[in-house]
């Protein structure tokens, strides 16, 4: 999946304006102009658009966990340099504080299922013999389903 696609959908799915981007990323040690975060969300045939690298979406996620989690105090925070779809999947589940039965929901509202041990597969080091690579496809249905089941799950706004 692009990053730049990856982006879009989570911005739209946690409701995040530019500014918000740009404290995010702010918040995970990067500084990024909020021209070059608008340019991100243009289509890629306007001709200011421009392609997000690894590194900055990696900030962007690691800012979610901040968001969501709190920073922790003992640890820097590290945005990984080459990014591949089981690293994303991995700090969804960690910022959103997904348990497995979480993430399986969540497919199972995108209309895509596959069985716990497919799924840990995708958590596991790259040299095990039951790691597996988290395709596109998986990918996509999850954000799709997170998006949904995110707006089944939030609390009702207080009175």
């Amino acid at each position: 999946m692009n990053n730049n696609d990856i982006l879009k959908n989570l911005r739209f799915t946690l409701n995040l304006r530019d500014e918000h981007t740009v404290e995010l990323l702010k918040s995970a040690g990067i500084e990024v102009p909020l021209e070059e975060v608008k340019a991100w969300f243009l289509s890629d045939e306007d001709e200011k658009y421009k392609s997000l690298y690894d590194i900055k979406l990696s900030a962007f996620l690691n800012g979610v966990i901040i968001m969501k989690r709190g920073k922790q105090d003992d640890k820097p925070v590290i945005n990984e340099k080459k990014l591949n779809n089981n690293i994303i999947l991995r700090k969804l589940k960690i910022a959103f504080n997904l348990k497995d039965t979480d993430m399986l929901e969540i497919l199972k509202v995108a209309d895509f299922e596959i069985s716990k041990h497919e799924l840990s597969a995708f958590f596991r080091k790259p040299g095990q013999g039951q790691y597996r690579t988290c395709k596109d496809q998986i990918l996509r249905r999850f954000l799709f389903g997170l998006q949904k089941w995110l707006s089944f799950n939030r609390p009702a706004p207080k009175k």
